[in-house]
């Protein structure tokens, strides 16, 4: 039994991979959700924690829920990490992080 709740587990866990071309075009695999997206910031909710990207003229061209992948294109500047899963699943907030 233990051994079909671990193949459980990494079924359900997409790996996180991001393919970035020439600043202009990227892929990004292991995504949850889209929080949101503009022409200057997309953020996604992925298996390793919130990915802020930022940049120029950016569209989210593709976005395939069920393999967990989102392309970007236009340029990009930044990718940044923040809270991760494990503080968000806690329900911890981000108050309660800053005056802690």
């Amino acid at each position: 039994m233990e051994r079909m709740g671990m193949e459980e587990q990494r079924q359900r866990t997409k790996p996180h991979r991001i393919s970035l071309d020439k600043r202009s075009y990227a892929v990004i695999s292991g995504v949850d959700d889209v929080i949101s997206f503009d022409e200057k910031e997309v953020i996604l909710e992925t298996t390793l924690g919130r990915l802020t990207v930022k940049g120029e003229d950016m569209k989210v061209s593709r976005l395939t829920v069920e393999q967990g992948e989102v392309e970007i294109g236009g340029r990009m500047d930044s990718f940044v990490y923040s809270e991760s899963r494990g503080r968000k699943a806690q329900g911890e907030s981000f108050l309660g992080r800053l005056f802690k």
